[in-house]
């Protein structure tokens, strides 16, 4: 360990001692979130020795962002989860200004983790077509925890010269006997577009070649490549696409292709993960069951102008989704949240809907988990309200959500265009809501800030069979 490793280790212990994941009025029940300071993108998942594995964007020092470390959390069972300290520093010449985003291979033995350092050169740079070096790194561990020295896999130098400065977020996998290697990037011609990269080893990369549609954004970040089903996905977040009443709604995006046979994709195939305010950066990883579970950061990059979060008082800023299980039907993906999270349930009303309104008051400051399933719209829409503090609608086949000024926090709504609603999940915890259509059809991630700790949910415009259950908190020790 450097002397600057020390330095830093020993200084974000020291903010982190009074830290309290419990406390604070928007302390989160069940969603990951940092215990000061910043976080965004969900990095390094995996299901290792035993163990789920999240590890994060982690800003310690400042609520507005900054200097990137790697934060890093553990389950055994994906509902109560263990805070691992800080995994990765930026205390090295190929990373000084900052660890970002990658990823984790976990072999029998040993875990490794791939990602991007980030080095600023001092001058009058752009910091896009120069001025920065982003090399792709990799650092290996045999316990998930501790983690050996870093070495330079592929260095800024040898990436395609058609390229920018902008080359980050490596995602590797295997593939029979093979590995391979996604990166995010952008063309000199201003044109999102994913690196691939092939090796026998994980030490000697050769680059394969380029995957771009037709012009679709400027960047392209954090890619996934993966297969479900049967069928093959690739998963980017792109910037720079025009936004639309019924898609592209957020300043960024993220969403995924249907790879073809011949390893290409459509730009018309492209569709988004999540229609809410707070989702970006998606990751996806397989555990020991096979599953693939998916996690993303419930923020959005450059949103502050429009919308913020009030737990910036609080000393921390954003969270991440909760687990979520992919399936495919009808060849889009559905995500639904793991069914461990089940186990956080408590006491359970049923609603009643033979009344024209169904009212019942809920515990905010708890969180709580609505289902709605069997849905028959008799009036001319069907709404859940929260205390007027969050309202979904579905009319003319228009899903919407909208929230009130206080709660929003800038934040007013997003819509999506659905044929049919047949069910709703809500999981709603302190300052985030997650809501779930048609089976996860579709999927709205926000943050929120009702001003109060306790909300009368009405439910109305036709027929249901409805459960609402309060939550535990998830169990965060450190």
């Amino acid at each position: 360990m450097s002397t600057l490793t020390k330095v830093l280790e020993r200084n974000i212990k020291v903010i982190e001692k009074n830290a309290d994941l419990t406390e604070g009025r928007f302390r989160l029940g069940h969603h990951l979130m940092p215990p000061v300071g910043w976080l965004n993108d969900p990095n390094g998942l995996c299901w290792y020795k035993g163990r789920y594995h999240v590890f994060f964007q982690y800003a310690p020092f400042d609520v507005e962002g900054g200097l990137k470390f790697w934060g890093h959390y553990t389950s055994e069972d994906l509902v109560d989860w263990k805070y691992e300290g800080t995994a990765l520093y930026p205390d090295s010449p190929y990373d000084c200004h900052g660890v970002y985003s990658g990823s984790a291979l976990a072999e029998s033995e040993k875990l490794h983790l791939f990602f991007t350092g980030n080095v600023k050169i001092d001058g009058d740079y752009d910091y896009i077509n120069e001025g920065r070096e982003t090399s792709t790194l990799h650092v290996e561990s045999e316990d998930g925890i501790h983690f050996g020295d870093k070495e330079e896999i592929i260095s800024f130098e040898k990436y395609p010269e058609e390229f920018t400065c902008h080359i980050r977020d490596p995602k590797v996998w295997k593939e029979n006997d093979r590995y391979f290697m996604v990166l995010g990037g952008r063309l000199k011609g201003d044109k999102g577009a994913v690196l691939v990269y092939e090796s026998e080893n994980l030490k000697e990369w050769k680059f394969k070649h380029i995957t771009t549609p037709e012009a679709f954004g400027y960047m392209w970040e954090c890619p996934d490549y993966f297969e479900l089903d049967g069928k093959k996905f690739l998963s980017v977040s792109p910037q720079g696409l025009k936004r639309e009443e019924f898609r592209f709604q957020n300043i960024y995006q993220s969403g995924y292709f249907p790879v073809k046979e011949d390893g290409s994709v459509d730009e018309r195939d492209f569709r988004e993960w999540d229609m809410g305010f707070d989702f970006y950066a998606p990751q996806t990883f397989t555990d020991n069951s096979g599953r693939r579970l998916l996690i993303g950061w419930m923020g959005m990059p450059d949103a502050e102008e429009e919308y913020t979060n009030k737990t910036i008082d609080e000393g921390w800023q954003h969270c991440l989704t909760v687990p979520r299980e992919l399936r495919v039907k009808d060849g889009k993906i559905f995500q639904y949240p793991a069914k461990e999270l089940e186990r956080l349930r408590k006491e359970k009303t049923i609603l009643d809907d033979e009344k024209s309104i169904v009212e019942v008051r809920v515990e905010v400051n708890e969180g709580f988990d609505l289902l709605i399933e069997d849905i028959a719209v008799t009036d001319r829409s069907f709404q859940i309200s929260m205390g007027g503090q969050m309202l979904f609608k579905y009319e003319n086949e228009i899903a919407e959500i909208g929230f009130s000024e206080i709660a929003g926090a800038g934040r007013n709504k997003r819509k999506a265009k659905v044929s049919e609603l047949n069910n709703i999940r809500i999981l709603a915890d302190t300052s985030a809501v997650e809501l779930y259509l048609n089976d996860g059809e579709i999927v709205f991630s926000t943050r929120y800030y009702p001003d109060r700790e306790d909300l009368q949910l009405k439910v109305k415009g036709g027929k249901f069979m409805g459960n609402l259950w309060n939550l535990r908190k998830m169990i965060f020790t450190k």
